[in-house]
């Protein structure tokens, strides 16, 4: 389950993942909260805020499809199609110089990175659609990042599945450039293991931090270069110890 903060009034968004609904709950008035229920599609899962915080895309995994939530007017405005089992975290927001204004998300299920447009005034024939679908090495992205002032979309392959086993691999598109394949894939031993989560500081460069699953290491990558540029131990905590449970 999901919770956000609606921008234009009292409300949260909320993705009750099982069901597939979205419940908007309205506390302008906190002692009678009302609650509406919309149905979308199962099962809802990650998603993020477009660029101007109106549209709000989660992903519906069991579905193939992400929902499109007006916060404005606390409709469904879209079920937009995708390839197998979209992961978005919170998804990507950057600017397509042909379709403007677009949200991004990988997939879990399929290679492949496409980009919603979130433009209905702009480019309404493009809005709420898929306007570009990047293929990757393959399956198995759990995340995609950039940053306003970033050229680059980053992206994992962390639960790859290929025979080529791509999760030592990470990924950047050019915004700017041809959206038929990834510009560069970043591969090697400095990588140690799967490679997720991207971060950028405030100014968006010159670094961007990629962290390492199965081991205690950051990675920094150089975006100019698009190179890796540093590889960082970092304090590793314990891990937790489940007791058994007792019935």
């Amino acid at each position: 389950t999901i919770i956000v903060a609606s921008h234009f009034k009292p409300g949260w968004i909320i993705n009750v993942k099982e069901t597939g609904q979205v419940w908007l709950v309205d506390y302008s008035d906190p002692i009678n909260p009302t609650i509406k229920m919309i149905e979308s599609e199962r099962f809802l899962h990650d998603g993020g805020w477009e660029s101007t915080k109106r549209y709000f895309l989660v992903a519906a995994n069991n579905a193939n499809k992400v929902a499109v939530i007006d916060a404005l007017d606390g409709n469904l405005e879209a079920l937009v199609d995708t390839p197998a089992i979209p992961h978005p975290g919170r998804g990507a927001n950057w600017i397509d110089p042909e379709f403007g204004p677009v949200w991004t998300t990988s997939h879990l299920g399929e290679g492949s990175l496409i980009a919603i447009g979130t433009d209905p005034e702009g480019h309404p024939d493009q809005a709420l659609q898929v306007v570009r679908n990047v293929p990757l090495l393959g399956a198995g992205s759990l995340f995609v990042k950039t940053h306003p002032n970033s050229d680059w979309i980053w992206v994992d392959h962390v639960l790859g599945f290929e025979s080529t086993d791509p999760t030592q691999h990470i990924c950047v598109i050019a915004k700017a450039k041809s959206y038929r394949r990834p510009f560069k894939c970043l591969g090697s031993s400095r990588l140690l293991d799967v490679q997720c989560t991207f971060a950028y500081n405030r100014e968006g460069h010159p670094r961007v931090w990629v962290s390492i699953w199965g081991r205690a290491h950051s990675t920094l990558a150089r975006p100019a270069r698009l190179g890796i540029y540093d590889t960082i131990r970092l304090l590793e905590e314990p891990r937790m110890e489940y007791p058994d449970l007792v019935t």
